[in-house]
């Protein structure tokens, strides 16, 4: 499944990288992360993810040469809010 402006990020399929979504430009005044979830496509794990500020890190790991997976991270925030990002991350050899 595509989906339009998803920022996109290569990796190699031995690599466990950490990727971030910042969140500050969207939060209100004095409102905080107090939930996160990332969720990768079936085949790429998420194998930790933390909040920092503003800003939810994970790290990933496995993922198929030649395969793209989209990468969902949906935050709650102290406001009640929820809202999701999504990034692609594409496997390739490096």
């Amino acid at each position: 499944m595509a989906f339009p402006y998803v920022s996109s990020f290569i990796k190699d399929p031995q690599a466990v990288l950490d990727f971030n979504w910042d969140w500050s430009a969207w939060l209100g005044e004095g409102e905080t992360i107090t939930e996160q979830t990332v969720t990768p496509d079936a085949g790429l794990t998420a194998d930790s993810s933390s909040i920092s500020g503003h800003v939810v890190a994970a790290w990933l790991s496995g993922g198929v040469t030649g395969t793209s997976y989209i990468v969902a991270c949906t935050i709650t925030t102290s406001a009640g809010r929820t809202e999701t990002r999504r990034i692609q991350i594409v496997v390739q050899l490096r």
